[in-house]
């Protein structure tokens, strides 16, 4: 098991760690019991999540006569909303859970952003454990305080930067994966490798089979240095308003995708399919090289992760949904860029003309 010290202590949050490892849940309820004591723990789950391991994960605190509770509500991301978050409130009230209560997130990215979310508002704040379970938690989601629900305007409008006590990634709830989730997961890596560049894009290009195969020791690398980088982004820019907006690469035009589809588009589906916007935007606006969009083109291609927008979206209502995003300055639409591979950085002045121009030239 390998461990990453996210430090905070210079930004005003409580540092923390991400210990990765190959079935260390077997173990888990050990470790938090020693290094994370609580009056009560409170397992956030979804309906999918419960049913392949909820029973289990709460055998593992119930064998150590640790008290603990399990909170479901509905899978997928129509449940990210203000009212999942007060009925999860309403229950903890039931519970009688208090400040000494842990609230633990056992799931992806929907589970770990409103668990965190409601951990953050609960009695004006409780502590909260990340237990990610698909690759898009366990390299991006889980690690970096980021919570929140989604409203009708838009998506994570409402929420709170608030920092878990610790991650714990468990490389074996990916072997079960479906095919779906894992492609969400590696749009994020792909993102992680064009604005790191070097070793780790090279790491990906070399690994390319074991990875689309799932291979635990190939895995384990991957995930680490992704965790590495979004732990670094973070220890410098917690508050995400500097350099931490790099990790959003993509992110602006594929929140629009995935609102304006009602969430059928999967968060990694609409985040590749940003990236691919991103690139071509890099290149028509910065001039990145044709050899670095090609390379990136590539990997994308090789790890099967889409790059084309459907040709029935309207590119009105995603132009309306980026102008209400978060990023926003204004009526500015920020993006974050590439002047070469791993040379990102964020602007405001892509036109909307070339913005439109592109976003119908990527349709298919």
């Amino acid at each position: 098991m390998n461990t990453i010290r996210v430090n905070l202590e210079n930004k005003g949050s409580s540092s923390y760690n991400i210990q990765i490892g190959h079935g260390i849940v077997d173990r888990l309820g050990l470790m938090i019991k020693k290094e994370h004591p609580a009056g009560l723990y409170v397992i956030i789950t979804d309906s999918r999540v419960k049913n392949l391991y909820g029973d289990s994960f709460v055998s593992l605190f119930k064998n150590l006569d640790l008290p603990v509770e399990m909170l479901v509500f509905p899978a997928g991301e129509e449940s990210k909303n203000m009212a999942t978050a007060m009925s999860i409130i309403d229950a903890l009230i039931s519970l009688k859970a208090d400040r000494q209560t842990m609230i633990i997130a056992l799931g992806g990215g929907v589970v770990g952003d409103l668990a965190g979310f409601v951990s953050s508002i609960y009695l004006r704040g409780i502590p909260f454990l990340q237990v990610p379970t698909t690759l898009l938690a366990q390299v991006d989601s889980s690690i970096g305080g980021k919570t929140g629900v989604d409203l009708a305007a838009g998506k994570n409008l409402v929420g709170a930067i608030y920092q878990p006590r610790g991650v714990f990634i468990d490389t074996k709830f990916l072997l079960s994966l479906p095919e779906r989730e894992w492609m969400n997961g590696l749009a994020e890596i792909v993102k992680y490798g064009l604005i790191e560049g070097g070793e780790y894009l090279a790491l990906l290009e070399e690994n390319l089979p074991a990875l689309k195969t799932r291979q635990p020791e190939v895995l384990h690398g991957v995930i680490e240095g992704a965790c590495r980088i979004k732990a670094g982004f973070v220890e410098i820019d917690e508050q995400d308003r500097g350099v931490r907006r790099f990790l959003n690469l993509g992110h602006t035009l594929g929140h629009a995708l995935e609102a304006e589809s009602g969430y059928d588009m999967s968060h990694g589906e609409a985040v590749a399919i940003g990236i691919a916007t991103g690139l071509e935007l890099s290149r028509r606006h910065c001039h990145l090289p044709a050899e670095d969009a090609k390379r990136a083109l590539t990997l994308m291609d090789e790890l099967g992760v889409p790059r084309t927008i459907p040709g029935h979206a309207d590119t009105g209502a995603l132009m309306e949904h980026m102008k209400r995003d978060k990023k926003r300055q204004g009526q500015r639409i920020n993006f974050v860029l590439l002047k070469r591979l791993g040379m990102p950085f964020v602007t405001g002045g892509v036109s909307e003309q070339l913005l439109i121009e592109t976003i119908e030239g990527l349709k298919g």
